[in-house]
């Protein structure tokens, strides 16, 4: 297998290369001290194949020779991990290289240390091109292709190494980033044996599904660190391999004026307006809380629960590297702000910049250049244009003077069931968008309470630079959308979006990344499609 690099959602990148007894995931920006993540982390990543996967014509016609025997017994074969498998991969975390315990103190909760790696690891292992996802084994392999089920994509998760640790593997289900189908107590009466926790997996569903933050936490550097709380810092030298070990994620709690040389991604450490983003742990602890319960009011005539504040004007609230794209999509809350909003976050595209081309700070995300520092007209005018196309014009109808656009924006930011969202590919904006919640919405009324559940969310969306249009980048910040929206909320099971019946190319976009179209709809300004996604049926975005 060739050394890949992975692209983290914070603009860090992650060297992954072969090595004796699995694969070494190396943190790129370990010299600049300003990475976030451990030196570095080896896992051991084999694939079990069944016999079936290994027969001859003449091993099944000793089978059949054989087919009363008791000693027959099924043979399993397992080797180097060379692409995925759909159910066949297996995977441990085997060593951890510790940061120079001089500079930083040891996490107080190394299980949330070995969740970040695992989450890391698999952040790279299901960008892989996914394997075929008909099953082909037992009776299923005579049957032609087309007529075979489907299974989910499943990595398996070992018990050996790093997760031979007592409680680990059950602090990892607590997360939720491992599962089992086991889910009886189980008759061991002692938990060390591990009973209960030797069929564990991850699914390519549930690992898109659950949100990052919950596994994002920093070391709190030591009082002779020269790494000083609120300043950037990176690992030491790789310390030995360690059965107990630690991750440094993206710092969310940076407040220097070193600031503007980290990678604002995601996890940004503060807003555009300089003040603490929502991110932001001083406590170096995860930033990530379950929705509270529900509450419920009536407004304008429609029942729905309380609905938890958005993003702030100008936040970033999603990003991710697109390697089919080559360059990071994001999207930020549109802002009223006169002056434009400057990009400082992770750049895909090669970037011009004045460090020498064997610098350590030449290779990072994180150091601002002239590709990374973008800089454009504010959002009143971005959408000026935009609104002024005649294309766009004739879908959204708010063509004017610049006058018309900030009293659309302005209502778009008071309204209490959605909030506008620019759209941008390397800081470059190239959309508007809205993501509201479908109940209490104009579609939500119309289509009445029975079909509408209480979290259903929808988009509305408009791409108004014409260098990104097309269909490759579309499925993509589309699929984007998609998966912001389940990630926001556990409980949003449907998404809808309402093109107009003749919009016949978006509509194939939308189908092209998992909606459906359920019939036609007539609103007083518009004849459309009611087009749905259920989070059952989703996979993962487009990449």
């Amino acid at each position: 297998m060739a050394p890949s690099l992975v692209h983290l959602p914070n603009g860090q990148t992650v060297n992954v290369s072969p090595v004796f007894g699995g694969l070494f995931f190396k943190a790129n920006e370990l010299n600049t001290h300003h990475g976030e993540f451990p030196p570095g982390w080896t896992v051991n990543l084999e694939t079990e194949d069944s016999d079936e996967d290994h027969r001859t014509e003449a091993d099944n016609k000793q089978d059949e020779a054989d087919e009363d025997s008791p000693y027959r017994r099924p043979q399993h074969h397992v080797h180097r991990y060379r692409k995925p498998t759909l159910r066949n991969d297996t995977l441990f975390l085997s060593s951890i290289s510790q940061p120079s315990s001089s500079d930083f103190k040891p996490a107080a909760s190394p299980s949330r240390q070995i969740a970040m790696m695992l989450w890391a690891t698999l952040w790279w292992y299901f960008h892989q091109h996914p394997p075929n996802p008909h099953i082909s084994t037992g009776t299923y392999s005579k049957i032609p292709e087309g007529g075979r089920p489907k299974a989910e994509w499943r990595i398996n998760i070992k018990r050996e190494g790093i997760f031979r640790g007592r409680n680990v593997l059950s602090k990892l289900e607590r997360m939720g980033l491992i599962s089992t189908e086991e889910s009886s107590v189980g008759t061991d009466v002692d938990d060390r044996t591990g009973d209960g926790w030797t069929e564990m997996f991850v699914s390519q569903r549930s690992f898109w599904q659950i949100d990052g933050r919950i596994f994002l936490f920093t070391l709190s550097p030591t009082t002779n660190s020269p790494f000083p709380p609120g300043t950037p810092h990176g690992g030491s030298r790789p310390g030995s391999p360690s059965r107990e070990g630690g991750i440094i994620p993206v710092r969310p709690d940076v407040h220097s004026t070193h600031s503007d040389t980290i990678a604002q991604g995601l996890w940004s450490p503060s807003s555009p307006s300089g003040h603490p983003g929502p991110f932001t742990s001083a406590s170096h602890l995860p930033t990530f809380y379950p929705a509270p319960p529900a509450q419920y009011i009536m407004a304008n005539g429609v029942r729905h629960p309380i609905r938890p504040k958005p993003p702030r004007q100008g936040e970033t609230f999603y990003t991710r590297y697109s390697p089919s794209i080559g360059q990071y999509l994001s999207f930020r809350v549109a802002s009223l702000s006169i002056k434009s909003t400057t990009h400082r976050g992770p750049v895909g595209s090669a970037a011009t910049n004045f460090l020498p081309p064997n610098s350590a700070l030449a290779a990072s995300a994180g150091v601002p250049n002239l590709g990374s520092m973008c800089i454009h007209p504010c959002d009143t005018d971005l959408l000026h244009n935009w609104m002024n196309n005649p294309r766009v014009s004739a879908a959204w109808g708010v063509s004017g003077p610049i006058a018309t656009q900030e009293a659309f924006l302005k209502n778009s930011l008071s309204n209490r069931h959605s909030f506008p969202a620019i759209g941008c590919w390397d800081g470059k904006p190239f959309g508007y968008f809205e993501i509201y919640w479908v109940k209490e919405d104009q579609l939500g009324k119309h289509l009445g309470g029975s079909e509408v559940g209480d979290w259903d969310r929808g988009i509305h969306v408009l791409v108004g630079e014409e260098e990104f249009r097309g269909k490759e980048r579309v499925n993509v910040w589309l699929s984007a959308l998609v998966h912001y929206c389940w990630l926001a909320d556990q409980r949003t099971e449907r998404i809808f979006c309402e093109p107009r019946l003749d919009n016949e190319k978006f509509i194939g976009y939308l189908q092209d990344v998992g909606f459906y179209k359920e019939r036609e709809i007539a609103f007083p300004f518009k004849q459309a499609a009611l087009m749905k996604i259920a989070r059952d049926s989703w996979d993962a975005p487009v990449l």
